[in-house]
């Protein structure tokens, strides 16, 4: 499966791999996402999605390969060297504290500050304005700044996760399974919030095992398996079933139905 783009891509992985003592985790993955595209990579527990995207991320270094961003190589020393560059990653945990107000969520580590006869305050009407403003981009309603983060839905807090990145300059937004653990509602949510942030030309990683959820907002799909990449392809060029089949073994699949004689 290969595709082709009229653009560049914005952040490129050549032959990425990573060796953790004799353990390969990622064995020679090649990956181009694309601004505006949502590229969704998809694999089963084990695949080496986690290892991928925290090498992409700056929390691993590749053992080989190279990361190419916006045209030129890049060498991350710690996820603050690509945060700076513009490659924001949304956790499952989402790194939020309950009990904070979303608007102090939001700012967390870039607090606004202003002067008061040179003395540095919290902006809290800034941050307060800037996070109402941001989250009705996304279409969540909140009963104010101060609600607790804690009150809100898993969905909601996976939006509130994604505008702070967006908000925060991110030209790469790499999402870790968002949807799951969420139900049918939230999850549409979510997707929406994905769509969104596609549409303001940032590239959307998507990391998820639900074929479902890929195909809603996919523009491209890379599965892996092993540490190996299986392919890309485009939307359009392939069927959810077959993305499934590749997901769950394929050609494993069909040898190891021929030995039992079965279906599995």
């Amino acid at each position: 499966m290969n595709t082709r783009s009229t653009h560049e891509p914005i952040i490129q992985m050549r032959d990425i791999e990573k060796h953790f003592g004799s353990v390969i985790a990622l064995a020679g993955v090649s990956v181009d996402v694309f601004p505006g595209e949502c590229h969704c990579l998809l694999g089963d527990n084990g695949a080496g999605k986690s290892t991928f995207i925290k090498t992409m991320s700056g929390v691993h270094k590749p053992t080989h390969g190279e990361i190419v961003f916006e045209g030129k190589p890049m060498h991350f020393d710690d996820p603050r060297d690509a945060i700076s560059a513009g490659i924001a990653t949304v956790y499952q945990d989402l790194a939020m504290i309950p009990l904070m107000s979303v608007a102090r969520n939001f700012f967390m580590g870039n607090e606004p500050i202003k002067r008061i006869a040179g003395i540095p305050f919290y902006d809290k009407d800034h941050a307060d304005r800037v996070t109402m403003d941001e989250m009705r981009e996304m279409g969540i309603n909140l009963r104010g700044p101060d609600q607790a983060v804690g009150t809100l839905s898993g969905g909601e807090r996976q939006t509130v996760a994604i505008a702070r990145a967006v908000h925060f300059g991110a030209k790469v937004l790499i999402l870790d399974e968002p949807t799951s653990a969420l139900g049918v509602r939230q999850t549409s949510n979510v997707l929406a919030t994905i769509d969104k942030v596609r549409k303001q030309n940032i590239a959307v990683v998507f990391i998820t095992h639900n074929v479902r959820h890929a195909l809603a907002v996919g523009d491209r799909f890379t599965v892996l398996n092993r540490g190996k990449t299986l392919g890309t392809a485009q939307r359009g060029q392939i069927t959810p079933d077959e993305l499934q089949d590749l997901m769950a073994g394929g050609q494993e699949l069909a040898e190891l139905e021929g030995s039992l004689g079965g279906t599995v």
